[in-house]
């Protein structure tokens, strides 16, 4: 009876191993692949009114910034200043969204990784491995 329950014991957790296996071999050869889409990875917004265009990587660092000449015919320096500023952080909002989108799709569901990209919180992406330290696994 013991060893039929042992060997049930193992045949689960090698069912185990080999679905985490899977899991990390697909992100492994999936990780050059990312690597690659996140360089690529360009989000571009314009203002309300189209004059201002900002476009920025995927951790949200600014590429360029375009205005068109007919915001110089207001000549309203702090206007323009807050359309940039603006413009910036909706595109610099819209590359965290499409770089969480991109990178959920290389990890495996409910990754504390894609949830840190979400929230920055550092104590949730080491809370999981602060469990299992506590625990002894």
């Amino acid at each position: 009876m013991a060893e039929s329950a042992d060997r049930d014991a193992n045949r689960a957790l090698r069912a185990r191993f080999d679905e985490v296996y899977g899991q990390y071999q697909r992100l492994r050869s999936g990780l050059d692949e990312l690597q690659t889409r996140l360089a690529e990875l360009r989000v571009t917004e314009r203002s309300d009114d189209g004059q201002v265009t900002a476009v920025v990587g995927a951790r949200g660092e600014l590429i360029s910034v375009e205005v068109s000449p007919a915001v110089f015919h207001d000549r309203d320096a702090r206007a323009l200043s807050r359309k940039i500023t603006e413009t910036v952080l909706r595109a610099n909002a819209a590359a965290g969204a499409a770089t969480r989108d991109l990178v959920s799709g290389y990890l495996p569901p409910g990754s504390p990784s894609v949830d840190f990209l979400r929230t920055h919180d550092f104590g949730a992406l080491l809370g999981r491995s602060d469990a299992v330290v506590s625990r002894g696994e």
